[in-house]
């Protein structure tokens, strides 16, 4: 009885770590929507072949750049942000010390513990770290949710490049002719794929959210394609 209360306590959910999984996700499909898109864009507008595979270089490599350099400034905003409310706290705690035991008590106490409860629990925390309990309990902050720059960029263009190198294969393997149809069927069925794998491990349902995603990204597709066949039409008209 001890030892399944005892994995119960532990039991890890499948919203662990989901924040990561969203940002893989959401990188790899802006790589495989973008690129795809500009390769059919370009293709509809009755670019050479090798053109086409160069405008599709050139967007993997810009749009990996464009991840990391946004991603890099955004969680180094939240970066600068987490630092200056721990510094914050840090001066409090030296200046007012049973002040801000009272503050972390009364967090407690508002958590659902009876006072008494809520001031010895509070501390106890406090005599064992009492940045970490401030910055976890009333600053939301913890190790695993800091915010870190130059590994959420490298992570954001790693994953863009991974989705944007498949229809990048397939435009540079396939004959002109068959290029935009297979370039079409081969995204569509990574994203679907793509978002089952992400539904999946959320706990999400499978099924609709792989549609969802795939008719999203069909419908830019779609409507970049248009824009191609639109342009081409008029430059050589």
């Amino acid at each position: 009885m001890q030892k399944t209360m005892y994995r119960r306590s532990h039991e890890r959910h499948k919203l662990d770590g989901l924040s990561w999984l969203r940002a893989g996700v959401l990188g790899a499909n802006d790589g495989i929507v973008s690129t795809s898109s500009l390769i059919l864009g370009v293709a509809a507008a009755h670019a050479a072949h090798a053109s086409i595979v160069l405008s599709g270089i050139a967007g993997l490599v810009a749009g990996a750049m464009s991840m990391a350099v946004g991603e890099y400034v955004s969680v180094h905003s939240q970066a600068d942000s987490e630092a200056a409310a721990l510094a914050q706290e840090r001066s409090e705690l030296e200046t007012d010390p049973v002040g801000e035991g009272h503050e972390l008590t009364e967090i407690y106490v508002h958590r659902g513990l009876d006072r008494p409860l809520a001031r010895r629990v509070a501390q106890q925390l406090m005599a064992h770290d009492a940045l970490a309990a401030h910055a976890r309990d009333e600053l939301g902050f913890s190790a695993r949710s800091l915010a870190r720059p130059l590994q959420a960029a490298v992570a954001s263009a790693a994953s863009f490049t991974a989705g944007a190198v498949l229809p990048l294969l397939v435009a540079a393997l396939s004959s002109p002719s068959w290029l935009i149809p297979l370039t079409l069927v081969v995204s569509l069925a990574c994203l679907f794929v793509l978002g089952a794998v992400s539904a999946a491990a959320a706990g999400a349902h499978v099924v609709t959210a792989a549609l969802r995603v795939t008719v999203w990204s069909a419908l830019a597709m779609g409507v970049t394609l248009g824009v191609g066949a639109l342009v081409g039409t008029t430059t050589t008209g």
